[in-house]
């Protein structure tokens, strides 16, 4: 009997051994830098380095884009305003009366005198004058612009 028990023995001691192995192999495959999951974490850990460059490199080039943003907003608002003064200095001004009258329309008669006569000679008859555009009604010399306060506007 105690032959027995000690093939037995050996040949648990030797399947033991034979999956230790198999265990070791496996875990070799694994770990493998090129092939297994220590090569994926190896490559994750180099992209997690690479997108974090790229990430410094875009809230750099995001900040110069809102101060130079900013900056232009701010000259915008000096010209708007001196625009607004300019326009406001505009309502203030005479209008430019025309430099010469239009001139005045033929009478009735003497527009059928030149018919008959243009008629007598074979030439053309008296064509009308184009009507003259009327003038421009003159616009009301009130406050074109409003100031608003922007900085009630603005969130928090």
């Amino acid at each position: 009997m105690d032959l027995i028990a000690d093939i037995l023995l050996a040949a648990g001691a030797i399947g033991a051994g034979f999956y230790c192995f198999v265990l070791s192999r496996r875990l070799k495959k694994f770990n493998d830098l090129e092939k297994g999951v220590g090569g994926a974490v190896a490559v994750l850990s180099s992209q997690v380095d690479d997108l974090n460059k790229s990430l410094k490199e875009a809230q750099a080039i995001s900040n110069g884009s809102s101060q130079k943003l900013q900056q232009l907003t701010g000259r915008a608002e000096s010209v708007a305003q001196r625009l607004e003064l300019m326009m406001a200095s505009m309502h203030d001004m005479p209008e430019a009366q025309p430099a010469a009258a239009a001139p005045a329309a033929p009478a009735p008669a003497a527009a059928e005198e030149t018919d008959a006569l243009a008629e007598a000679y074979g030439a053309e008859a008296h064509v009308e004058p184009e009507p003259q555009p009327e003038p421009e009604e003159a616009k009301p010399a009130g406050l074109m612009f409003v100031r608003h306060n922007r900085s009630q506007n603005q969130v928090a």
